[in-house]
């Protein structure tokens, strides 16, 4: 294959966000943690699956349905997809308009991640900001009591307040991540 060649296709290939595989070098020790704790919410994906099955097995073969199957397998799915925000960035693979960021300059490229980097930060602090609001909601009552929201079922295991107070720890770890980024990006340190 020709210098050419690969030079195109590793274009292309971060042009489909695939990337290479790693943790970005700019994502720093925090962007390397995000990365194995990727392994805890893909096993709970392959958790999700299995209890699924057992569900359909118990259901359909011995007419025996279990009342926490679906809330389970919901919560387990919904972390796992909350957590893929953090963890396409510290892989750095989230959507880029690659269009206009391939036309520019190395330098203008570096300027333009700091920028990014730095909207993102805000952004996503601005969403820390609300989900915080939905925790206060979903932890406390109005009295100051903790209690936190169930979903009502036969069984109302408390997923809903947990998944908000992890969707705002998530939002603050991305606000930390894009600021680790933008620094990073402002020295010079990364690999694209």
């Amino acid at each position: 294959m020709s210098d050419e060649t690969r030079t195109t296709e590793q274009i292309d290939l971060r042009a489909t966000s695939e990337g290479s595989g790693r943790t970005a070098t700019e994502a720093g020790l925090m962007g390397r943690i995000v990365d194995l704790a990727g392994y805890v919410f893909a096993a709970g994906i392959v958790l999700a699956a299995a209890i699924l099955l057992l569900e359909v097995f118990l259901r359909y073969f011995f007419n025996r349905p279990t009342i926490w199957a679906h809330e389970t397998t919901v919560f387990l799915c919904g972390a796992a997809f909350v957590f893929g925000g953090l963890y396409c960035t510290c892989k750095n693979s989230h959507i880029r308009v690659v269009l206009l960021y391939d036309l520019l300059s190395s330098g203008a490229r570096r300027v333009a991640n700091v920028v990014i980097s730095l909207a993102s930060a805000v952004a996503a602090a601005f969403f820390a900001y609300a989900a915080w609001h939905m925790v206060e909601r979903a932890v406390w009552t109005p009295s100051g009591d903790i209690r936190l929201e169930t979903t009502g079922s036969a069984w109302s295991p408390p997923t809903p307040a947990l998944i908000k107070i992890f969707v705002l720890v998530v939002m603050v770890l991305l606000v930390v991540q894009f600021l680790i980024l933008a620094v990073n990006y402002a020295r010079g340190r990364y690999d694209r």
